[in-house]
């Protein structure tokens, strides 16, 4: 061997990434053109499926845009979304958990048992009914992780039980309504009115990014992997202010920031941190990648399972609270019907996939958005509710479809 070949070959490979990087723009782009030849879509999709969706109604009824509507869809997507976002834990592993919506039910029915009719300190019933969801989902967890029933199995009959279990605790009483102006009863109805909480809000989120993402790129740097350059990430914050600012204005013209939605971006500004920045969050995706590699690798999967259905159980104990708080009650019906399906869905069509290992919790706020947007623009037109749950059955299918050709695409193309 030469001197030549012997430098050569103890020469470090380099990172491709970092060399599209070096390129600028140009390099983000023909990456971005090869992601999309890959079938690598990410959120694009949803992205545009909530313009177009946008401006068909826009068009049709001339007031879907306005503030007060926009205001009415932030609201209604905090219960069915913070049920979401527990999904899309449960999706990352490549399962299922169809016990969420009687989950949320009957908390609600504990807390406002409690509350209502025995005098417990709302707060207080509220601890108890979030702990109780957490029992539920570590129970399924248990059955499925060490027993080994199907997860399919073990929360269709979670589903069954806790269901009865919300009619019994309700008993006789079919409707309780919320204290007035209580804890549950604010969930959904209060509201920051003052101009400088939204903008706040927004100011606060474009700032943390910068923060992040700049720490993160010098991080990289350092360590010699590969990091976004200041103009990107320069370009990355002035869209999310656009974005941010414009939502915060649109807020303000109506009745302010909703407690709603500020308790929802919260928790998927917390789980995506989780998911992506822990360790936690790294296990949940490997384990979804392949079980027995995770095994293999020392990661604890039942005990994995077990945390991830308590973690899904427990957003849907919240997710109920605010559905009783937006309802204005809790009864017997509160998280059935269709509130499971929406929640599953909207995880789905916001990008989670449903064979394991991708997903982002910003998927299900994404999926809430698209849907409730189609039903509240439907609501406008007047269209029946049957012909809605027919669009939005189209809409979860075309969303599968694309998955599956997605995932097709990129083991041809040798990215998955």
């Amino acid at each position: 061997m030469t001197v030549t070949e012997t430098s050569a070959t103890n020469v470090p490979a380099v990172d491709p990434r970092l060399l599209v990087r070096e390129r600028g723009f140009a390099g983000y782009l023909a990456e971005f053109k090869s992601k999309l030849r890959s079938g690598d879509l990410g959120s694009v999709p949803v992205v545009l499926g909530l313009i177009l969706i946008a401006a068909i109604f826009q068009g049709l009824t001339g007031n879907f845009l306005n503030a007060g509507n926009l205001s009415n869809i932030a609201l209604y997507i905090a219960g069915p979304g913070l049920i979401s976002v527990g999904i899309v834990f449960v999706l990352l592993l490549g399962e299922i958990d169809l016990s969420l919506g009687s989950v949320a039910g009957v908390s609600a029915a504990i807390s406002a048992v409690l509350s209502i009719q025995h005098g417990v300190n709302e707060y207080l019933a509220i601890v108890i009914a979030i702990v109780a969801a957490l029992a539920i989902g570590a129970l399924h967890g248990f059955f499925f992780a060490k027993i080994g029933v199907p997860a399919f199995v073990v929360t269709l009959a979670g589903m069954l039980t806790w269901s009865g279990l919300q009619g019994y605790v309700m008993g006789n009483t079919g409707t309780l309504n919320n204290i007035p102006n209580g804890v549950i009863a604010n969930l959904d109805n209060y509201f920051f009115d003052s101009v400088a909480a939204a903008y706040g809000l927004a100011a606060v989120s474009v700032a943390g990014y910068l923060v992040a993402a700049l720490r993160g790129a010098r991080s990289r740097r350092e360590a010699g992997l590969p990091f976004r350059p200041v103009s990107e990430i320069a370009l990355r914050a002035g869209l999310l202010a656009v974005l941010a600012f414009g939502a915060a204005y649109v807020l303000n013209q109506d009745r302010g920031l909703p407690l709603a939605l500020v308790v929802l971006l919260g928790v998927v500004i917390v789980t995506d941190f989780v998911l992506r920045r822990t360790t936690y969050g790294r296990k949940v995706f490997a384990v979804g990648g392949g079980v027995e590699a995770a095994r293999r690798a020392g990661i604890n999967v039942a005990r994995l399972r077990i945390s991830v259905y308590m973690i899904s159980a427990g957003l849907a104990s919240v997710g109920g609270l605010f559905m009783a708080s937006q309802a204005g009650f809790a009864d017997k019906q509160t998280g059935s019907g269709f509130v499971l399906m929406n929640a599953i869905a909207a995880a789905v069509i916001g990008g989670t996939s449903l064979f394991g290992g991708r997903g982002k919790t910003w998927s299900a706020l994404l999926g809430a958005l698209v849907i409730q947007s189609i039903i509240t623009g439907l609501d406008l037109e007047g269209i029946s509710q049957s012909i809605q749950y027919m669009i939005t059955g189209a809409v979860l299918l075309g969303a599968v479809v694309l998955d599956s050709v997605s995932r097709r695409t990129q083991k041809s193309a040798g990215r998955g």
